[in-house]
């Protein structure tokens, strides 16, 4: 594991910030090991991420805001900086699919999502066999039109103990109320669905596809707000459909993506390459 800090800043574009910034951990005998950077002609917005070694870097970590304070008040920066030796705790809702749960609990499993999953929450008894197999707590909270408020209640007292800094839907197929999403800082929740070309709402949207002969489906996960679906993206891909393919192939070449599209936002995020403005995310190599 790599013992290394992670710096997110955005401001408005001035000269001499790429120097300020590697000025800064130069002077702290910090060894940078990545820096990307973007600008934003449009809004005159400047966005960077830079990594560096902590091996003799000369600042405790504890009071690294105490030193760069001065330096983010006068580029008037907005900030965070995080380790790279910090293991995130996730929480993983899922519904009846759990191709998605399956493929971040193994991914989790091999060291690949580098975090800490101590519990599954699930409308539905489906997740039992992965939860087992990884040895990992399933709460199954039905939820019900009538019993919405009190399941979303008995999920928040399962989460606050745990600490959780980051909450998975994977393919959970029920929509958080606002007064769930506010309990949580923004952008702490990611969400996964398909994204049919073109758009397929209501039931059984792979029959839809299949009857109307699209060329190409997709995946789309985004951060979860207030506005059902309308979140800032953090990834999408898409498969071409042939002719020659079935509904099982659409569901089937549709779940392969989410999988994908999603252990890559997950990852993203846990790596802290997402920085977020407006409804926009930049990520960062």
């Amino acid at each position: 594991m790599k013992n290394s800090a992670i710096l997110l800043i955005s401001c408005p574009d001035q000269k001499g910030l790429n120097a300020a910034i590697h000025d800064f951990i130069y002077r702290a005998n910090g060894n940078i090991l990545h820096a990307d950077e973007h600008l934003d002609p449009d809004r005159n917005l400047f966005l960077m991420r830079v990594e560096w070694d902590l091996a003799s870097f000369a600042i405790d970590m504890r009071e690294f805001g105490k030193h760069f304070q001065p330096v983010a008040e006068r580029l008037h920066m907005h900030w965070r900086v995080a380790l790279s030796s910090a293991r995130p705790r996730i929480a993983i809702f899922v519904s009846k699919y759990d191709h998605c749960l399956a493929d971040l609990l193994y991914r989790r499993q091999t060291g690949e999502l580098a975090c800490e999953i101590p519990l599954i929450i699930s409308n539905h008894a489906n997740a039992e066999r992965w939860a087992t197999f990884y040895n990992i707590p399933l709460h199954v909270i039905p939820v019900t039109k009538e019993t919405k408020a009190e399941a979303e209640q008995r999920q928040l007292d399962l989460l606050r103990p745990h600490e959780i800094d980051l909450i998975v839907l994977a393919r959970y197929m029920q929509v958080l109320s606002t007064d769930f999403i506010r309990q949580y800082p923004p952008h702490h929740i990611i969400n996964i669905h398909h994204s049919f070309l073109p758009a397929f709402i209501g039931a059984r949207p792979h029959q839809q596809a299949f009857d109307r002969g699209v060329k190409l489906i997709g995946a789309t996960s985004h951060y979860v707000t207030e506005v059902l679906d309308d979140g800032p993206i953090i990834e999408q891909d898409v498969v071409r459909i042939s002719h020659r393919d079935t509904v099982e192939d659409l569901i089937q070449k549709g779940r392969d993506l989410e999988t994908i599209v999603l252990s890559r936002a997950v990852r993203w995020h846990i790596q802290n390459r997402i920085l977020l403005y407006g409804n926009k995310t930049v990520i960062f190599d």
